[in-house]
């Protein structure tokens, strides 16, 4: 990454995402491609509350999000009634729109979706 960001290397941290101590937190936004389809469906609801505690009050999660019938996972998919049961609790859904210019492996299955924390 560094080498692919010059211009941002210094930012550019190496870390685990439920543990690392990220000394800029909380952050404004944080932006998700491909990493929640990465995990298990069990480790959903640490992402969410991991994402919870790295963002200020009204903070946005956005990005990429997979959704669709699980086949040979991973990628692990989402669904609405999913999304809604690791998100709703805290978020609110801004924005979610299809997306067509996805990688390969994602094509006509992913949302570009913005979710909002509610104040705490």
């Amino acid at each position: 990454m560094k080498k692919a960001l010059p211009e941002i290397r210094g930012e550019i941290v190496l870390g685990d995402f439920f543990s690392y101590n990220f000394a800029a937190a909380p952050f404004d936004l944080v932006y998700e491609r491909t990493f929640l389809c990465s995990l298990p469906p069990p480790l959903w609801k640490n992402y969410c509350k991991r994402v919870k505690a790295l963002l200020k009050p009204k903070g946005t999660l956005v990005g990429f999000f997979f959704y669709g019938k699980e086949s040979d996972p991973p990628p692990y998919p989402l669904t609405e009634s999913t999304a809604a049961e690791i998100f709703g609790n805290h978020f609110d859904l801004w924005v979610s729109e299809p997306v067509t210019d996805s990688l390969a492996i994602f094509g006509g299955k992913e949302k570009w979706q913005e979710w909002r924390l509610r104040e705490h």
